[in-house]
């Protein structure tokens, strides 16, 4: 019932795919509840609704890199497993599908259907973008600057809720590894 109901809202959010754009836009200045690098509003995964990340003023982050197939796939279970666990004490799981090591899909349905109907995500998946180089969505700019761009898939970046910081891990540490999960505590109990 779960998958099929997954699917029937899949269907319904996806109307006109062709006439929206990825491209991520600043918000104005005028309408900004932050002045950070969060002050960005990017579209989510197979929908017409947008976020601005400014939503999430004060909530620590982990903004993640991933791809539909990938040996590190798998890690979306992790991921909604913590974002399940954190999500009520203000940790805010976002992530970023991206075809920059080739392992996206082409089409952004068949990359709704391994997040949301294989893995079951129900965290925040913004759709398909570049995560490294001159064309790095703006989010990943800033993280690139902060410590380095990602190496591969599935590497985490926790930004703390007052923007300041930014810890970056690699794609083997796995999301419900004890490393993560110390940092995220830290950061739940920083703001």
């Amino acid at each position: 019932m779960y998958k099929y109901a997954l699917l029937l809202a899949a269907g319904l959010i996806t109307t006109n795919l062709a006439a929206q754009t990825t491209e991520a836009t600043p918000t104005a200045k005028a309408n900004s509840q932050c002045d950070d690098f969060t002050n960005v509003t990017m579209r989510k995964l197979r929908s017409k609704e947008s976020i601005n990340f400014c939503e999430f003023k004060d909530k620590p982050l982990l903004i993640v890199n991933t791809a539909s197939n990938c040996g590190f796939t798998g890690q979306f279970e992790g991921l909604e497993a913590i974002h399940k666990e954190y999500k009520d004490q203000g940790l805010v799981v976002l992530g970023f599908p991206s075809d920059d090591f080739f392992q996206e899909e082409d089409d952004e349905k068949d990359t709704a259907k391994v997040c949301f109907i294989n893995y079951g995500v129900t965290f925040n998946m913004l759709a398909t973008s570049a995560v490294r180089g001159s064309d790095a969505n703006p989010i990943f700019k800033h993280l690139n600057e902060a410590t380095s761009s990602p190496n591969w898939n599935f590497y985490k970046y926790l930004v703390s809720a007052d923007r300041k910081t930014v810890q970056r891990f690699n794609s083997k540490t796995k999301p419900q590894s004890q490393t993560l999960r110390d940092a995220i505590e830290a950061e739940l109990t920083a703001k």
